[in-house]
């Protein structure tokens, strides 16, 4: 999804889908580089993390840096409809579940112009160099939650369908007592 928000607007910058030749390009190192990462993660999946994690702080300084550039230009253009949805009016499941703050807050960025919008992906890649730094550590597979299971926890709960401890299992790490 978040690909696709991207495409769309790229594709409302000048040029930004001018030449097929472009997207063609482009959506072709794209397979390759997934491809590549995937190899690299069946043999180290470590390095394909720490790649991932240099990759996205790359992205996010790129961004800041165009943010920083063309900031009144971008504040003068509204905001797409497909990131409207994306970030403030859509289903809005998958993007909390890809948050990594601790504190299960979720976050509803403002999305009022095309400066907003960039603001948004930048600070996407930011919490994308985050997952990738815990990814690298040993443990991450036990530490990670869906920040929507405290959620339901007290849900199931309050309904008396389950205890906490039960509400709360990994289905991935936890097995049943």
């Amino acid at each position: 999804m978040r690909y696709k928000i991207r495409s769309h607007i790229f594709a409302l910058l000048p040029g930004g889908d001018r030449y097929w030749i472009d997207r063609f390009i482009a959506q072709h190192i794209a397979v390759a580089y997934y491809w590549v990462v995937v190899l690299i993660y069946m043999l180290f999946p470590s390095y394909a993390y720490y790649l991932m994690e240099l990759i996205e702080g790359h992205a996010y300084h790129t961004y800041d840096e165009y943010l920083k550039t063309y900031e009144a230009q971008l504040k003068a253009q509204r905001a797409p409809q497909v990131a409207i949805n994306f970030y403030r009016d859509g289903d809005l499941y998958m993007f909390d579940e890809v948050q990594t703050a601790p504190d299960h807050e979720f976050r509803r960025p403002k999305v009022n112009n095309l400066y907003d919008v960039f603001v948004n992906i930048r600070d996407d890649e930011c919490e994308h160099v985050k997952t990738m730094v815990a990814l690298q550590k040993p443990e991450a597979r036990l530490t990670f939650k869906s920040p929507h299971t405290v959620f339901e926890a007290i849900a199931a709960i309050a309904e008396g369908e389950a205890s906490l401890q039960d509400a709360t299992r990994s289905p991935i790490t936890d097995k049943p007592d």
